[in-house]
């Protein structure tokens, strides 16, 4: 027999379904199950399948009372507000909408979708923004940019790698986002040592709606998105989702992506809480394009990809069909925000991701031996298709508290989360071996990793001028690892970063800020393997002035970050792919940024941005050869980004923009072969939104054109001993959708 307590909850749990399933019933939904059901299909998945079932009709039919706007953004927010910061807090940061990244929208990944962002670079492997995408932010690579979901970190916790491949079409789920540069506020995960990067999905919506969005474009690229929401259900519970589906061929040759996600999330709305549960995910196989290509086929043949390539016995030259990464992910997040009074609230959160995939790849001439194989003739090597697997579980819980009264603003918060990865290889064909060995593991190993952090966050007024912040974080490492050099690891950090700062308004149009924050953080996988390794530890210093009136704001920051053993790029990868780095003892990065919204007329907006910098190792030694001080690797000097916006009529929006990236280098011995051109590259976008009186919404027509002037160019490379490799970027080239909103 139950409890008690525990009969009642079963009985209101009864109640609520019954209730759920008259109002299906009375709605004549379940007639509509199959059409749905079919969806289960796509992504293998009952759960996904079952629920969209379930909760894509009722947005047709349910119709609810409009809430307050203004409470619905600040309980959502509440999800993010022990990473975020304001303008009253002296970090250097900005913020993306998504209305911002809409008329954009059109299936490139949110790296791309961020590339007009101060300090921002970024780079696509196969040449359109499809596929995998990456970003570096003052020089940092992606390892360095800390990422969060609604406050939950996503970086692998082995490589400190952020894979948006596996979350295509996230940004349409994507409420805001904002990038800190530098080290940031405290936040979960791992240490930001270059920025740190917080998304907010989607708010819940007080009415029923539905949306349908399309999109073509060159390379026989496409997205289709389906999104929906009931709306508040009795002024309480919403359920949303959204389905999307992204294909490309890519610019370079046989880069094709084939990627599906998904998001569905249910939301309780009470008067003093919010509770959101969440489950997303996303499917990738892409072929790989992640070779690049030397110097000489760069200037003949732009887009050829040696991925796959092989002889055949017969002596033809051919390519496999399957050189693949295939990866599925999927994410599961339960949020309780509570306000207990006027001045206190809390937020708790527990999350789980599973990951597991795969990369499928033709191996000629490999050693029987490497691969635990017995030759069935008098051979010592044989062609082969081997794949390597990852197979992983993420899983944790995060927490804040803030209290908020008169001067005090404070926040305490922190998180627990454990990371267990498994990596093993298997051979499932090979020209000469014995075929009861094909399937075996030729490795197995694995890492587990235990990431735990508390922190204290206060900001006080001192009077109606001047304030001080301060932030203390405590975090503890555990990573265990076999199949690394040495043969295994068992390092615990403990890492202390503190934080302060202090902001002065100078009057109601400018404000000045200056703070000093301190960041560790630990090697990944990959620099374990590369033989003796240490943490890396940096002291950034911001000086920043802020200027707000009706038709002009601009932020000015002056960043001095100085490492010590920072984890430098060499610019050579390892055989799977995976960019090598060593300790550089001394090295800073000091620069300048401003970026601005001036409103030039009633119908002319211009957001131009620009970075200055010097990034250099200080007395660098190479191989026990002093090399002086040089240039830090993929580390550009200038940056500039610039947006152009016209709406001559209400509906139409025509945007001009434009990206500056200075020379750079893709080592650190500033090698004339190792060298990086400068590049210019020019969008033109166009949006036109059409309100008709019946059936939809709204209907709207966006139109982009990447890379209008047709600018060849590189964005990306890497160094193969002493040759360089390139990564050729897409010349003109366009996306066109429409997008019904009902």
């Amino acid at each position: 027999m139950l409890p008690r307590k525990k009969t009642k909850v079963k009985k209101r749990a009864l109640a609520f379904v019954g209730q759920v399933q008259s109002f299906l019933i009375k709605n004549n939904v379940p007639q509509l199950f199959v059409i749905f059901l079919r969806m289960e299909n796509v992504f293998k998945t009952s759960i996904s399948g079952i629920a969209l079932a379930i909760c894509l009709p009722i947005s047709l039919w349910a119709q609810q009372k409009p809430k307050d706007s203004t409470q619905t953004t600040q309980l959502d927010e509440v999800l993010v507000q022990a990473v975020r910061v304001n303008k009253k807090t002296p970090v250097t940061f900005s913020n993306l909408t998504q209305k911002d990244i809409a008329s954009r929208n059109l299936g490139q990944d949110i790296p791309i979708l961020m590339n007009y962002m101060p300090s921002v670079v970024t780079t696509s492997d196969a040449g359109n923004g499809f596929g995998y995408t990456g970003i570096r932010v003052r020089g940092t690579d992606a390892t360095r940019v800390n990422i969060t979901i609604n406050g939950i970190p996503y970086n692998d916790s082995e490589s400190h790698g952020t894979f948006w491949v596996n979350m295509p079409d996230f940004a349409s789920s994507v409420q805001s986002l904002q990038l800190q540069r530098g080290v940031g506020t405290s936040t979960n995960g791992a240490g930001a040592f270059g920025a740190s990067l917080n998304m907010l999905t989607d708010s819940y919506s007080q009415k029923g709606s539905g949306e349908i969005a399309n999109s073509f474009g060159s390379f026989n690229s496409r997205k289709h998105t389906v999104k929906f929401s009931t709306g508040l259900m009795n002024d309480r519970f919403e359920i949303a989702g959204r389905l999307s589906q992204l294909s490309s061929d890519g610019y370079v040759d046989r880069a094709s992506s084939d990627l599906k996600s998904y998001f569905l999330q249910g939301t309780y709305v009470g008067k003093t809480t919010l509770i959101k549960a969440l489950v997303f995910g996303g499917k990738e196989k892409t072929y790989q394009s992640w070779n690049g290509i030397d110097g000489i086929t760069l200037q003949g043949d732009r887009t050829f990809n040696s991925a796959g390539m092989y002889t055949d016995e017969f002596g033809n030259l051919l390519f496999y069909d399957n050189e693949t990464d295939n990866y599925q992910q999927d994410h599961a997040q339960l949020h309780w925000n509570e306000k207990w009074s006027s001045n206190w609230n809390t937020n708790l959160a527990v999350h789980y991701t599973k990951g597991k995939g795969y990369f499928e790849n033709y191996k000629e001439d490999a050693d029987f031996t490497d691969y635990g194989l017995t030759p069935v003739t008098g051979q010592t090597t044989t062609d082969l298709i081997r794949q390597k697997w990852l197979d992983n579980d993420f899983y944790g819980t995060t927490f804040s508290a803030n209290y908020k009264k008169d001067k005090w603003d404070v926040i305490l918060g922190g998180g627990w989360n454990k990371y267990e990865g498994l990596h093993f290889g298997k051979v499932i064909w090979a020209r000469f071996a014995s075929t009861s060995e094909l399937g075996d593991e030729y490795y197995n190993d694995y890492g587990i990793k235990t990431d735990g952090n508390v922190f204290a966050k206060a900001t006080y007024d001192i009077n109606s001028q001047w304030s001080v912040y301060g932030d203390l974080q405590y975090r503890r490492v555990n990573y265990k690892a076999n199949g690394v050099q040495p043969n295994f690891v068992n390092d615990t950090f403990n890492f202390f970063n503190p934080k302060v700062g202090v902001n002065y308004a100078v009057n109601s149009k400018n404000s000045l800020y200056l703070s000093y924050a301190r960041a560790n953080r630990e090697p990944n996988r990959t620099d374990y393997e590369g033989g003796i390794v240490k943490p890396e530890k940096l002291n950034d210093f911001e000086l920043g002035w802020r200027h707000e009136t009706g038709k002009v704001q601009w932020n000015a920051n002056l960043y001095y970050m100085l490492y010590r053993d920072q984890l430098i790029l060499t610019g050579t990868l390892d055989e799977v792919g995976s960019p090598i780095r060593s300790n550089s003892e001394k090295s800073y990065r000091l620069g300048l940024e401003i970026d601005a919204t001036i409103a030039l007329a009633k119908k002319w907006i211009w957001k131009p941005n620009m970075t200055f910098s010097q990034n250099k190792n200080v007395d660098l030694t190479n191989q026990g050869i002093a090399q002086g001080n040089t240039n830090i690797a993929y580390s550009p000097n200038f940056i500039a980004g610039n947006l152009l916006l016209f709406q001559p009529v209400k509906n139409l929006q025509l945007v001009w923009l434009s990206k500056y990236v200075s020379e750079q280098y893709m080592n650190n011995l500033e090698s004339k072969e190792a060298r990086l051109t400068d590049y210019f590259v020019n969008d033109f976008n166009i949006s036109f939104t059409w309100n008709p009186k019946k059936v939809f919404e709204s209907i709207t027509l966006n139109g982009l054109v990447n890379n209008f002037l047709n600018k060849r160019y590189v964005s990306n490379g890497y160094m193969w001993d002493i040759y360089p490799y390139y990564y050729p970027q897409a010349g003109s080239n366009y996306l066109l959708g429409l997008t019904l909103k009902f």
